[in-house]
């Protein structure tokens, strides 16, 4: 009896949190914390909705999802003294010795791989986005009951304990397991040494389970043997295909959510690749940031900014991989591979923001505009450039050791002193690592590449020559990309000017939104490349501007040419040794 009344007495000081709904097309849950205070707390509850997600590095604001949030003892339904004092935290006083309950409806109308939705059909739950925590009793164990129809059923990480209910042993723990739940869902399951990996979909689509086992274990082979061993018991894939285009993923603790459309294309060869590289990138994460985190994040305060300046490791790292991975554990071809690199490289060298900002100073400006295109030519991109510096660093370690070390074992360390043990790293323990598998002097690596500006085109272009490839530039056939330096795009009939290259003729006559409207005195209708397209070296181009019509001048540059198309390929004359080098970097014959 002593250990029932022990056990009963655990479990309801445990923190509950309920979720139900009455009507799905009102988008609305509704949403239950119950929780003690210890009798003799004389300090305030307070009580804090998370402002940000983990994964997205910008203030988001979830409490502007929240509607009518009351505060009551869960006993006698009086009220409890609180009061909002920032825009998503509450203060309660008087409630010591009760057993409190807070209720309040949240708006779940956010299709993406960070958001929660409602509807007759489904919930997609991301608790970090609903659920407030207690400061101060982040580590305590709690359970979420979820009020659902008979027949659907959850696709979660958290393990359950019951119908419909769900573990999590702390609030990180938690607010880092998103769910589906359904009586649509599909799924399937897979092994690797031991560890159960599960594909859950959700959503009207093809399927070819086979080959999608298929591939995904392969990957997942290939990023246990890469590390040695994995963070969790086991690992959701939790799959939104929507009937409409869509790309987004995001990683949590053990399983990622990533919403694909349109659904019917999911097995063709274009959403597929997406759905490919987005799964692997994203399983990558269950090591590299979920738990090799940056020590400014750990733990996480899910209150403010946790700034840090290693986003290049995180998802510039993760990035390279996602795609790389798949060539080498035989899921894609090289020529595939490079197909996805290309795409990289177009993105990097389309923003002239890689002359004025690193990517470590990028990696804190994340909490800035990270997520938005901001204003031109002022900002690089964690993902793209990161996954460029760290091909450069793979193929400079494999070039400097003759295959016998590489990136993989920077990972492997990372994981080994920082992932396994919970400490968060540092810049200089990043840095640390790399020199030592280098086994030389890298600060010219990190001075020029990750805290400055250097140009990458030469020294990716030498470590690429070490496995037979190169970097190709061919010229824009586009006349105002190419020899002008401008980009439009048509709406409703209009052509306007939406990007200028600062050092560009264009930069001398044009502005963004300019409506491009004639060329030499003939009307722009669907033809400006074909106007321009006229072998001349200089056109007068009639804009409207701001609502005034003008004529302007542009010039072409005969020495310089914009916008080049910067691509990989293979060496015609590739020696024998660089092919066996290719081998060994990406496990396929050159």
């Amino acid at each position: 009896m002593p250990g029932f009344l022990a056990a009963a007495a655990s479990l309801f000081s445990m923190i509950h949190y309920h979720v139900s709904f009455d009507n799905p097309l009102t988008f609305y849950l509704h949403i239950q914390m119950t929780f003690e205070v210890p009798t003799g707390t004389e300090a305030p509850v307070e009580l804090q909705l998370p402002a940000w997600r983990p994964g997205r590095y910008e203030l988001q604001n979830f409490a502007q999802k929240l509607q009518h949030v009351v505060v009551e003892d869960a006993a006698s339904g009086e009220p409890v003294a609180a009061r909002k004092i920032t825009k998503d935290r509450w203060q309660l006083s008087g409630a010591a010795g009760r057993t409190v309950r807070v209720r309040y409806n949240f708006y779940a109308h956010q299709m993406d791989a960070g958001g929660s939705w409602l509807d007759e059909t489904q919930l997609y739950l991301n608790p970090v986005q609903a659920f407030m925590y207690i400061e101060g009793r982040e580590q305590e164990t709690s359970q979420l009951l979820l009020e659902l129809p008979l027949d659907w059923q959850i696709a979660c990480g958290l393990p359950q304990r019951g119908p419909n209910l769900l573990e999590a042993r702390s609030f990180d723990h938690l607010a880092d397991s998103p769910l589906i739940a359904s009586p649509t869902l599909q799924y399937r399951n897979y092994e690797v040494n031991g560890l159960p990996f599960y594909i859950w979909i959700q959503g009207e689509c093809p399927v070819d389970w086979a080959r999608l086992v298929q591939d995904f274990r392969a990957f997942s082979e290939e990023q246990l043997k890469l590390f040695g061993s994995f963070p969790a018991q086991d690992y959701h894939f939790l799959n939104q295909i929507l009937p409409y285009k869509h790309y987004h993923g995001v990683e949590h603790l053990n399983s990622t959510v990533i919403v694909l459309g349109p659904a019917e294309l999911l097995m063709t060869e274009g959403l597929y690749k997406e759905l490919l590289g987005v799964s692997c990138h994203e399983l990558f994460h269950a090591w590299n940031i979920k738990s090799i985190r940056p020590a400014e994040m750990q733990p996480y305060d899910y209150a403010r900014e946790n700034y840090f300046r290693t986003c290049f490791i995180a998802e510039g790292i993760t990035t390279y991989y996602g795609e790389y991975l798949l060539a080498r554990s035989g899921v894609r071809t090289a020529e595939q591979y490079f197909a996805e690199l290309n795409t990289v490289l177009r993105k990097h060298y389309d923003d002239y923001g890689r002359y004025h900002l690193s990517v470590a100073d990028a990696s804190m400006d994340l909490w800035l505009d990270g997520y938005k295109p901001g204003v031109p030519d002022r900002k690089v991109s964690v993902y793209h450039k990161g996954a460029l510096v760290a091909l450069l660093l793979d193929l400079t370690l494999r070039q400097l050791s003759g295959h016998q070390r590489s990136l993989d074992d920077v990972m492997r360390r990372l994981w080994e002193n920082f992932g396994k043990t919970g400490v968060g790293y540092t810049e200089e323990d990043y840095t640390q690592i790399v020199q030592e598998v280098a086994g030389r002097d890298m600060h010219a690596y990190f001075d020029k590449f990750i805290y400055g500006t250097a140009p990458l085109e030469e020294p990716l272009n030498r470590v690429l020559g070490f496995v037979g490839c190169r970097l190709r530039m061919d010229e824009n056939a586009s006349v105002s990309e190419g020899v002008y330096g401008f980009r439009t795009v048509v709406k409703n009939e209009r052509t306007e000017v939406t990007d200028i290259l600062p050092d560009a003729p264009a930069a001398l006559a044009l502005t963004v939104d300019d409506e491009v409207v004639a060329v030499n005195g003939r009307r722009v209708d669907m033809n400006l490349q074909v106007l321009l397209s006229d072998g001349a070296d200089h056109h007068e181009v009639t804009v409207f501007r701001q609502n005034r019509l003008l004529t302007v001048a542009l010039a072409a540059d005969p020495a310089h040419r914009f916008w080049q198309k910067i691509t990989v390929e293979k060496l015609p004359s590739a020696t024998a040794e660089q092919q066996a080098s290719f081998q060994q970097w990406l496990g396929q014959a050159f």
